[in-house]
Parts: C-alpha cells; sequence; structure tokens
C-alpha cells in the first residue's frame, strides 16, 4: 500500500513503448517515459519511503501513480501512436509468412512454424 506516492525522474534518459491499460482495455499507445524515477511516500503503517525504480517497474510506477490524477497512458501518447488492440492482430497476423512466400514463389530461409514458434534455419540443401 502507498499513500500520497509522488515520483520523479532519477536520471535524463527517456524510453517510448506501447502500454495498455485496465481502463481503456482495447486501446494501446507508445508513451514517452523516464527510465528509472525516485518513489516517494509512505506505507500502510505511516513510515516513510523513498526508492529507486527501473525499468519495467518504473514503467508501472509512473503508469499507476499518475492514475491518481486522472490521467490515463492515452493522455500521454506519443502522436498518432494509439491503436486498438484489433488493429495489430488483423493487419500483423496474416498472411503467416509461409503463405505470403508461396504465393511469390519465394522459399523460406527456416522450416515452417511449429506451435507457434519460427522453426529453426534449415541445414544446407535440407527442405
Amino acid at each position: 500500500m502507498l499513500i500520497n506516492p509522488a515520483y520523479e525522474p532519477a536520471g535524463p534518459e527517456r524510453v517510448a513503448f506501447h502500454e495498455g491499460c485496465l481502463s481503456v482495455p482495447a486501446y494501446q499507445a507508445v508513451v514517452a517515459r523516464p527510465r528509472a524515477v525516485r518513489l516517494t511516500g509512505q506505507d500502510e503503517y505511516g513510515r516513510s519511503f523513498d526508492e529507486v525504480f527501473t525499468g519495467w517497474p518504473a514503467r508501472i510506477v509512473q503508469h499507476e501513480t499518475v492514475h491518481l490524477d486522472g490521467v490515463l497512458c492515452l493522455d500521454r501518447a506519443e502522436p498518432r501512436s494509439p491503436a486498438s488492440l484489433q488493429a495489430p492482430a488483423e493487419r500483423w497476423s496474416r498472411p503467416a509468412p509461409e503463405e505470403a512466400a508461396r504465393a511469390p514463389g519465394f522459399e523460406l530461409p527456416w522450416r515452417p512454424a511449429v506451435a507457434g514458434r519460427r522453426g529453426e534455419p534449415t541445414q544446407p540443401g535440407e527442405r
């Protein structure tokens, strides 16, 4: 439990990456945030804390803390980055690489996917 959490950047580096939010479950957007943040506040016993977070934990701290001010990730989205979750699935899931290569007669340098994973590279002369 965090009481009166606040954060500030703990370095100059910013990182942009896709974020989604349970408040707007059908959308995602690219959001640039500091790579590291210093989080301060109090715990459930009123004890002060001051901790630095980096990477994913830093992104999560920022994402969740700004909700207390009514801010969503879409409010901080990079221009033209918001997209429905359905759009990438429709645009990037088909055709499968095998289908796309077959149409113009190309050969793939790896075996077809097995259980949703890209196959291993083929050995010279192996098909």
